[in-house]
């Protein structure tokens, strides 16, 4: 039972192949696949897709890269709306990103405070991503915080440090494949954290884990992910699959896991 909480099989890069897609990720064992929006008319897929198949979910969220200048009130609103839908399970991806030289820091901390009221009005849970802000994302989930605030640090790139400020403030850490690059900081962070706070993803298509690195990366791989955090924690494969699938089903309420 493994699972994939973070995957963009709604993006056109599985156009051609979609359904062959889906039929690897079964055939691997992936029973649970969460699909975030980044914007209004993604997060709209990711909702047409969840519809279409039972294992499927949605998230709705803005990409801190939609946040090059000043997000406009109706696109809040249509995210609302939007996140009302059957299926969808939280709020994200959202966050900041500095990576890029062009990033507007003022415009993305005011849309990731926009989202992070959002959920809380909706009662979801966040999904967060974080590149190069990881001071100015922990002050902001501070400044925001309410007692019903959790959710996921999803592609998770920080330290044993980092993930333990996470953790403290009630958020998971979502493991991708990028546990298995040599140069990664996940294997110390996936031995020193409790099992119950961590999670699984691929980000396909982005990010594919060795051996399929620099290829398009899909569900199916998540398997190699899931068997990396067993082998770093020197348990059983199953019993690591079934705890984390566990996490995921506590986390976004699904209860078909559960």
């Amino acid at each position: 039972m493994f699972v994939d909480t973070h995957c963009h099989l709604s993006f056109p890069e599985f156009d051609d192949d979609r359904n062959d897609v889906i039929a690897r990720l079964k055939e691997a064992g992936v029973s649970l696949l969460i699909d975030p929006g980044v914007d209004v008319v993604t997060s709209q897929k990711s909702i047409a897709l969840a519809s279409e198949w039972d294992f499927i979910y949605a998230n709705v969220g803005l990409h801190p890269h939609e946040a090059i200048k000043p997000i406009d009130d109706s696109t809040f609103a249509a995210l609302t709306a939007l996140a009302t839908a059957p299926k969808v399970v939280a709020i994200g991806e959202i966050g900041l990103d500095y990576h890029y030289p062009d990033y507007n820091a003022t415009a993305q901390q005011n849309a990731f405070r926009e989202m992070l009221k959002i959920a809380q009005t909706l009662d979801l849970p966040v999904v967060i991503h974080c590149r190069d802000a990881w001071e100015d994302t922990l002050r902001l989930l501070d400044e925001e915080r309410h007692s019903a605030m959790r959710g996921v640090m999803h592609c998770f790139s920080g330290d044993t440090e980092i993930a333990q400020e996470c953790i403290k403030r009630g958020f998971k850490l979502s493991i991708p494949g990028t546990i298995t690059y040599k140069k990664s900081l996940l294997p110390d962070v996936v031995r020193t954290v409790s099992l119950d706070d961590l999670l699984t993803e691929t980000d396909a298509p982005y990010l594919a884990p060795v051996p399929w690195r620099g290829k398009r990366n899909e569900p199916a791989y998540v398997r190699k992910v899931t068997e990396t955090i067993a082998i770093l924690r020197e348990m059983p494969l199953e019993k690591t699959a079934r705890h984390i699938a566990k996490n995921a089903a506590t986390l976004f309420n699904i209860p078909m896991l559960q």
